[in-house]
């Protein structure tokens, strides 16, 4: 079991530093949707056209890489949304088996399948090097890359959790 502790741990620490990096995101995504909105209205005064489809997609790349990115963060941390409403007032033991059924029934399927449904269109994506059917928009292949690999990420965290949802049903005979 210690080694799968061992993992678990490592699991969290990587979805930890991701999720560090990510909230850089958030504030690179305000400085350019911020940039977007000043720039679309003062363009008209100056009577150039001050932004771009590059940078309104920047800006819509950088809220899916926050969202897909975090999301096992938000796992780590506990802090995702609950649709248990007996959950707060079971016993650890109780919480530790809803959260474990929810894992192995709910999570890991979802992700699995998200990973597989998601792999051929990002795939096709590569192959082409997919652009963005705006002018002078971005590449649309590092974004569709986003979706298996935080999926994947996601997976990884559930089964951490699994392991510390677990160690409390052991714990607590």
């Amino acid at each position: 079991m210690y080694a799968l502790d061992r993992l678990s741990g490592a699991i969290d620490a990587l979805n930890t530093a991701i999720g560090h990096a990510v909230r850089w995101g958030v504030l690179g995504m305000v400085l350019v949707g911020a940039f977007n909105a000043i720039a679309r209205y003062s363009g008209r005064f100056v009577g150039v056209n001050l932004s771009s489809n590059a940078l309104i997609e920047a800006q819509w790349y950088l809220f899916a890489a926050v969202f897909l990115l975090a999301t096992p963060y938000a796992l780590v941390l506990d802090r995702h949304v609950r649709v248990d409403v007996l959950h707060s007032r079971l016993s650890n033991r109780g919480r530790a088996a809803i959260d474990l059924a929810g894992t192995a029934v709910f999570l890991l399927p979802l992700c699995v399948f998200a990973v597989v449904i998601s792999l051929p269109s990002v795939r096709a994506s590569w192959a082409v090097w997919e652009q963005s059917p705006d002018p002078g928009g971005l590449p649309r292949y590092p974004v569709k890359t986003l979706v298996p690999v935080a999926f994947a990420l996601l997976f990884l965290q559930g089964l951490a959790q699994a392991v510390k949802h677990v160690n409390v049903l052991r714990s607590e005979r």
